[in-house]
């Protein structure tokens, strides 16, 4: 199943980002000789319209070949340059405006982007939503609460929400809507485990009533779900599954205990008590050093991540879906940009960067659980494919769209040895990255 779903995941992922170069290059008159559905020799394939469509023996995505992109610069690649550089004709990706250029490179990220957005809506549509099967509030954001909300930093800890006015909510989600859409004004908010009532004031502003639902926290167990390669807890033999009773002699009863445990220790060497199949064990850490973020102050991180919560699934109407599906493309595009920012600003550890067998392990594991979680993965994987394809590399899209801003600058294009020369520096490059990915690989497989 591993090797069939990577197989699928990469194939249509590809394909999806040649497509859009295909729709771009034919709408903008230019003209495409080879469409390949697959990459390796041709198995089988038709002529329509001055395109060969074919059919490849390796089914890992596939290519378009526009007629004279970068021809000069591919024979010199190849060593058959000869002669004076040909003059572009009308059908020539190098005779069309830089516009056009710049929208027929941009095509493939775009067409990830919008494929991930169908992804998502898809699923939501389909499937229905997945939301926290708990109402237990671990911590309050004091600054966070709007005026008139400020009674709801006396929530205890561990304390389960009841009642939201009239609802009695079965799911954070339900916790949630209610926050957001109670009229505005006097509000009643009923706990259990202790029981108490908080009476609040919902403010008419729905930036403030966004406030005030995201500074309650939902309940998260001290349970590492998984560990950041490199990272100090799997440098201490820390495990997935462990659970975390202490930092550092501090006792710790939820996820909110760590972060602000381990935040306030940068850099220090401590004590970890856990708990690992109910055998109390110690570890001793020397917790990173990082910047925070929005702040800049230095906090401290252990390189884990919290397990998953139970969940509910309830269906939504399309309407709904496309609002679930945009805004999850947007939050993953986020996150994704984050981790590259922390990744270059060393906020992370390089070990974190995995390659094919990180991808095959994490697409056999979502194809495992089933065809809706299989969709999301490669709804995020689309996302990051065209992220990572508009990196300013040469060789890779970013690295052309760098191309034609230089272009637009100077008034005239890159000559073919200069194009050739910075080609070559982005496939070394490249090929770094993608030794340096895999070997992250062979050492998580190894358990080093």
């Amino acid at each position: 199943m591993t090797i069939l779903a990577t197989i699928v995941l990469l194939g249509v992922l590809i394909f999806v980002h040649e497509l859009g170069h295909f729709w771009a290059a034919k709408s903008v008159g230019i003209g495409v000789e080879r469409f390949s559905i697959g990459l390796g020799p041709r198995v089988w394939g038709i002529e329509r319209g001055g395109t060969e469509y074919v059919f490849s023996a390796i089914p890992l995505g596939g290519y378009v070949k526009m007629q004279g992109m970068e021809d000069e610069v591919m024979e010199h690649l190849e060593g058959g340059a000869t002669g004076e550089p040909r003059e572009p004709g009308p059908g020539d990706f190098d005779a069309q405006p830089l516009l056009a250029r710049a929208f027929v490179i941009s095509a493939g990220v775009i067409m990830n982007m919008i494929f991930a957005f169908f992804l998502y809506t898809l699923v939501a549509a389909a499937w229905g939503v997945r939301e926290l099967a708990t109402t237990r509030v671990m911590d309050v954001d004091e600054g966070a609460l709007p005026a008139g909300t400020e009674a709801l930093a006396g929530i205890a800890p561990g304390a389960e929400i009841v009642r939201v006015g009239g609802v009695e909510p079965e799911s954070w989600g339900d916790v949630q809507r209610a926050l957001l859409e109670s009229p505005a004004g006097p509000l009643r908010i009923a706990t259990e485990s202790p029981a108490d009532v908080f009476e609040v004031i919902v403010p008419e502003d729905g930036g403030e009533r966004r406030n005030l639902a995201g500074a309650l926290w939902y309940w998260v167990d001290p349970i590492v779900g998984d560990l950041e390669p490199g990272g100090p807890a799997a440098g201490a033999a820390i495990e997935r599954g462990d659970r975390i009773t202490s930092v550092d002699g501090a006792p710790v009863r939820n996820w909110a205990d760590i972060i602000r445990e381990v935040g306030s220790r940068p850099g220090e060497t401590v004590e970890v008590g856990l708990l690992r199949s109910e055998n109390a064990l110690t570890r001793i850490v020397e917790i990173d050093d990082v910047e925070g973020e929005g702040d800049g102050e230095r906090r401290g991180r252990l390189g884990i991540v919290q397990s998953q919560p139970e969940t509910r699934t309830i269906s939504v109407g399309m309407i709904e879906a496309v609002s679930i599906g945009w805004d999850q493309t947007y939050g993953i595009t986020g996150r994704i940009l984050g981790f590259l920012r922390d990744l270059f600003t060393f906020n992370v550890s390089p070990r974190s960067v995995g390659s094919i067998g990180t991808i095959a392990v994490i697409s056999g594991q979502a194809a495992a659980e089933g065809m809706a979680a299989f969709l999301e993965f490669m709804a995020l994987f689309s996302i990051n494919l065209a992220i990572l394809n508009m990196l300013p590399i040469p060789i890779l899209d970013g690295g052309h769209m760098v191309f034609l801003g230089i272009e637009l600058v100077r008034g005239q294009k890159l000559s073919v040895k200069q194009r050739l020369r910075w080609t070559q520096v982005g496939f070394a490059f490249v090929i770094l990255i993608m030794v340096w990915a895999l070997s992250n690989d062979v050492l998580r497989f190894l358990g080093l």
